[in-house]
């Protein structure tokens, strides 16, 4: 009788789903509004609207310069950011899973994170100047997704233990390079850098810095959204994507395209930042269920808000700003037990 009513309550939240966007949308806003509030230098929120609004419109113009100068050149790059990157990484993570049909994929499965992090680091161990070491960052992350496909394809020829195995042993290989790197380092000055880089943070985006990051997040996705029904029938089962007359490996090769671009870009942008591509996948699931053109757009929405409300907590919890990775490992690990609890019967 408790299961049936736990499921028959998780069926009344999710046949709500086709609102879900709507409220998610609008929480989001109110989210970014306070977020310009939120710091050491107080904006009152009307404040925020009117500068934002005068640089658009022609309105304004009796605000402070301190507080305009905080809110667009030292918040709104934050704030973009932040939407941005947990948007991608989000998504990324629902079209893993989805396509995997295992709960415990996230972005990093392939090795992306690792190769980008060692691109990173091998960047700031040269001394480059930080668009290299975005550069680099995006270049090692796309090749350890490459190592990958191409030892799951190689070996296991299209086999999905295999793919994930290379993903594994690539990760662990540049998850090496990676410590190679920080031994290599000053202890002064650079293994600092590479330090609390790898620990992912936003306090180093400029609004220039998110412009080809965006439009390659947005092409993907764009490209997912439209293969959301083809998605829905390969999570289904293959059978079931045989006979609908699905391309499987056509599917495929998109879908690890577009969440491997989305997981480097985000990478490059931010450093190494945990769990978010792993819980809110399951908490968007959870609200409006497992159809993916129903998931995408809950787990863009929640995937920024989510890391929107982390980084706003970042800087503003102490005195000091904490990195970011710590923080979604902190309230990722207790969230993904419950939301694993409560989800379990999706995945049986």
């Amino acid at each position: 009788m408790t299961v049936d009513t736990g499921r028959a309550s998780a069926r009344r939240l999710r046949g709500d789903g086709r609102w879900a966007p709507a409220w998610m949308s609008a929480v989001l806003a109110v989210v970014v509004v306070a977020s310009f509030a939120v710091g050491r230098y107080w904006v009152p929120p009307g404040t925020v609207l009117e500068i934002l609004g005068g640089q658009v419109l022609p309105i304004g113009g009796g605000v402070q310069r301190t507080m305009e100068t905080v809110v667009t050149e030292v918040r709104l790059p934050r704030i973009a950011g932040a939407v941005l990157i947990g948007a991608a990484l989000a998504a990324a993570g629902a079209s893993y899973q989805s396509m995997f049909r295992n709960p415990l994929v996230s972005p990093a499965i392939l090795g992306v994170s690792a190769g980008a992090g060692f691109g990173a680091a091998l960047a700031i161990l040269l001394k480059l100047p930080w668009a290299a070491v975005q550069l680099l960052a995006f270049a090692f992350g796309l090749l350890a997704a490459g190592a990958s496909v191409l030892i799951g394809r190689t070996l296991g020829r299209g086999s999905l233990v295999v793919l994930v195995l290379g993903g594994l042993v690539v990760s662990a290989l540049f998850q090496a390079l990676i410590s190679t790197t920080q031994y290599l380092a000053n202890p002064d000055d650079t293994l600092p850098a590479i330090t609390f880089w790898l620990m992912g943070g936003l306090g180093r985006i400029r609004l220039d810095d998110l412009l080809v990051p965006g439009a390659i997040i947005a092409l993907c996705l764009l490209a997912l959204y439209l293969l959301r029904w083809p998605i829905n029938v390969l999570a289904a089962g293959e059978d079931e994507a045989w006979t609908l007359g699905v391309d499987r490996r056509l599917v495929w090769s998109v879908v690890i395209c577009a969440a491997t671009l989305m997981t480097t870009s985000a990478v490059s942008l931010a450093g190494i930042i945990g769990w978010v591509g792993l819980i809110v996948p399951h908490a968007a699931r959870f609200i409006v269920g497992p159809s993916f053109d129903r998931l995408l757009p809950a787990a863009i929405l929640l995937g920024a808000g989510f890391l929107l409300v982390v980084d706003d907590i970042a800087r503003s919890a102490t005195t000091m700003e904490i990195p970011l990775g710590i923080l979604t490992a902190l309230i990722g690990a207790p969230c993904f037990i419950v939301l694993l609890a409560k989800a379990r019967g999706q995945w049986q």
